[in-house]
């Protein structure tokens, strides 16, 4: 049996004086893949700018144990040193900074042979010497992510909202580089839409509810119900 790389233990968190999570509790085991369903104000982002350790998100209780370790007081450098890697909804935009520069200085063992041939699977190859995000298209800003942590390699990948403003042969895309990139890694990806499950093999579902876990279960299951009933119907049950 697989152990957890990540645990989160009856967490509590506030921004700006107000609670946004409340006693969320849920564990992501070595290897698996899990998805974040949700809707618009639930928590979702908050709580994976919380597990990088982003500033502005107040823990006011409970634990983030990560590799055996509690790393709630650790800063996003020394998180991301341990094996995190995010790739964000909006990316920031980084002038004077160019992509091939960023790739270069971020890589763990990664080749620049293997840098080469993810820009060019992912249609990257002619924006490495573009400043990073700078006039790029929001699936070219997806795409930029998924190269980053492919050269990053990260332990776990924290993946918000991929699927988000990106057309289909983009999702179809980065969903396929978004899957091998997992293999033999955990994932957490916050999805909306839930296309993104067309290409990658999600193991379990969350639901986030007004900040509290609602129900978890199989992840196709879970998108049906809240696509028949809405979010709500994750509310009456313990577990879909």
């Amino acid at each position: 049996m697989a152990s957890n790389i990540l645990e989160v233990r009856n967490l509590s968190v506030q921004v700006e004086g107000r609670k946004i999570l409340k006693n969320v509790s849920f564990e992501i085991a070595e290897g698996e893949t899990v998805c974040l369903f949700g809707p618009n104000g639930a928590g979702k982002s908050t709580l994976l700018y919380t597990l990088i350790g982003y500033p502005g998100y107040q823990i006011v209780s409970g634990e983030i144990i990560f590799k055996g370790k509690v790393i709630n007081d650790l800063p996003v450098n020394e998180r991301a040193n341990m094996g995190f890697g995010i790739a964000f909804q909006h990316p920031p935009k980084l002038i004077g900074v160019k992509l091939k520069d960023l790739l270069n200085l971020a890589k763990n063992g990664t080749s620049e042979e293997e840098i080469e041939e993810l820009a060019k699977r992912l249609k990257m190859t002619e924006f490495l010497d573009r400043d990073v995000n700078f006039g790029f298209s929001g699936g070219e800003m997806k795409r930029a992510e998924i190269l980053q942590l492919a050269s990053l390699k990260p332990d776990l990948l924290l993946l918000d909202e991929p699927d988000s403003g990106v057309d289909v042969e983009n999702v179809e895309l980065l969903g396929k580089e978004i899957q091998k990139l997992l293999e033999g890694r955990s994932g957490l990806i916050i999805t909306h839409i839930g296309y993104i499950l067309n290409f990658i093999k999600a193991d379990r579902a969350i639901v986030l509810y007004d900040g509290k876990i609602a129900c978890q279960g199989d992840p196709f299951k879970i998108l049906k119900d809240i696509k028949d009933k809405g979010y709500k119907a994750c509310l009456e049950c313990s577990k879909c």
